[in-house]
């Protein structure tokens, strides 16, 4: 089922197909880098697995990208709902987080900025969901930017509880954008 669309995107289910894509995707070191590590092929498949439950409760979740001009596979986007249990203590939990990974080939093109637009679009006019939420290590700037691109706003500054003390990207940045202020973007 395809979700969103916008100028050359498709956001939609996941397949079969993408999984040996994903792995792919998940295991290099460039697209992990601002990960304790790369992702082993049992966790990316389980990813995608919850991903599609996800959607398939909901109605929204992470979604599989694809480009409309060649039918590719090229990462994901998409909302996810973090409950107060877990790991991450934060002020802000239970909320929803928006996030994106695409591989390498396709970076620098504005593909994730147009997805998460389009995410961001979605969630205005399909939910009742008021604020979205996004976290990345505080040197992640290409996350950060396109964060600043969603019109979101830095709200808290905190150490990853499952990173280890000294690690470069234990300390992360969480920003947020209020959903039913109309954004001045356009897809």
């Amino acid at each position: 089922m395809k979700y969103i669309k916008t100028k050359r995107l498709i956001l939609r289910d996941w397949k079969e197909s993408d999984i040996p894509k994903f792995i792919r995707l998940n295991g290099d070191k460039d697209v992990r880098r601002y990960f304790p590590n790369v992702a082993t092929p049992e966790e990316s498949k389980e990813f995608v697995l919850s991903a599609q439950s996800d959607i398939d409760a909901r109605g929204f979740g992470l979604f599989a990208v694809e480009r409309r001009d060649t039918n590719e596979f090229i990462g994901f986007t998409g909302i996810q709902v973090w409950e107060e249990e877990g790991p991450l203590k934060l002020h802000f939990l239970p909320t929803i987080e928006i996030g994106w990974r695409f591989a390498k080939q396709h970076w620098n093109q504005g593909f994730a900025t147009e997805a998460a637009l389009g995410v961001v679009k979605f969630v205005e006019r399909n939910t009742d969901i008021k604020e979205i939420y996004a976290y990345a290590s505080s040197i992640n700037y290409p996350s950060i930017n396109i964060m600043l691109k969603l019109g979101m706003e830095k709200v808290q500054t905190f150490e990853h509880p499952l990173i280890m003390e000294g690690h470069s990207l234990k300390t992360q940045v969480v920003y947020k954008t209020d959903v039913k202020k109309r954004h001045r973007f356009r897809l």
